[in-house]
């Protein structure tokens, strides 16, 4: 739950948030840090006693002059009972404080609070991660890819789902490891009490690519998040197009509308990523490049040189078609 990444550093968002090995940046995470510095602690104090008691048994014993190893009767009686009693009487103490700390914390950052607000069903896939915001009112609910927004300061329940096999939600610095599995949603929740961009993974091994299953939960004030959802919902610009960005719409229908969706228009699809703003995302392929023009052609012309096992297909678009298609993308605002 408490994890760095240098790629942290390469954030815009950076400056907002405070690095460190052993931190976390919630009240979900916050109590599981507290936990491991604790037992840390512990378990250096118990490996320095052991290792003292070691280190004088073996000065005690250890033959002098070169004489032979004597065989040492056991003692009976004397202090030797009394000390084993004392020890195992406070090892169990530290085994008994540790275990109740432990549950103690686990079940304080188990369950989804009920003052969640906002609620996220987020569906993984072969290889990137579907963000779907729910709504009491149908015309509110959209979806994006790869990319969360949370309000700060506020819990946020997490609906996980499995879409082909098991994938685990885990974004380190926010919340623990959750499964999504196909054919049973589980729930979880996380809340970020600062600002700022938070890395997370797929923690469960689910194929080729796993590796390049990337996610990003991105935290700002409530305001920022309510304007960022509002701005979601809109359809794609309808306003007048250039002519090659009009012929990539066309083509981008045609070749892609079977999978990806871009609202507003003929693309349908729910099989891939909604398209509708793409150009507000930092990354694509599932967060293997940074989201530019130059990586969008690439993407597009070779998917399976970027990233091998994808299910996006190679279409064999020919030069003209793919600058037509990215001319319409940059215009995905």
């Amino acid at each position: 739950m408490f994890w760095f990444t240098p790629a942290l550093l390469a954030s815009p968002a950076r400056a907002a948030v405070p690095l460190g090995y052993l931190s976390g940046f919630g009240p979900k995470a916050d109590p599981v840090v507290m936990l491991t510095w604790g037992l840390l602690l512990i378990s250096i104090v118990v490996v320095v006693i052991i290792a003292a008691l070691v280190a004088v048994g073996t000065l005690r014993r250890r033959v002098r002059g070169g004489a032979p190893i004597a065989l040492v009767p056991v003692e009976r009686g004397g202090g030797g009972l009394r000390w084993f009693v004392v020890g195992l009487g406070l090892s169990g103490v530290v085994l008994v404080f540790s275990l109740i700390w432990t549950v103690v914390v686990l079940a304080a950052v188990n369950g989804p609070p009920s003052a969640a607000t906002v609620t996220i069903e987020v569906t993984g896939q072969q290889w990137w991660w579907k963000a779907r915001y729910l709504s009491d009112d149908a015309s509110r609910v959209f979806a994006t890819a790869d990319e969360i927004h949370i309000p700060v300061g506020q819990p946020v329940r997490i609906r996980l789902i499995g879409a082909d096999v098991i994938h685990s939600f885990w974004v380190p610095k926010l919340t623990g490891k959750l499964d999504a599995i196909p054919g049973q949603t589980n729930e979880t929740w996380i809340e970020a009490s600062v600002a700022g961009h938070f890395l997370g993974e797929c923690s469960e091994f689910c194929g080729v690519q796993h590796a390049h299953m990337a996610l990003s939960v991105i935290a700002e004030p409530p305001d920022a998040f309510k304007a960022w959802w509002n701005d979601q919902l809109r359809p794609a610009t309808i306003a007048a197009l250039s002519p090659e960005a009009a012929a990539g719409e066309r083509n981008l229908v045609y070749h892609c509308g079977a999978c990806h969706s871009v609202r507003g228009t003929g693309a349908g699809g729910t099989v891939a990523p909604d398209l509708t703003h793409l150009m507000s995302r930092r990354t694509i392929a599932g967060g293997v490049l940074p989201n530019s023009i130059g990586n969008l052609a690439g993407w597009i012309a070779n998917p399976q040189s970027v990233k091998p096992g994808t299910l996006m297909p190679n279409l064999f678009l020919s030069g003209a078609e793919i600058t037509s298609v990215t001319a319409y993308l940059e215009t995905l605002r």
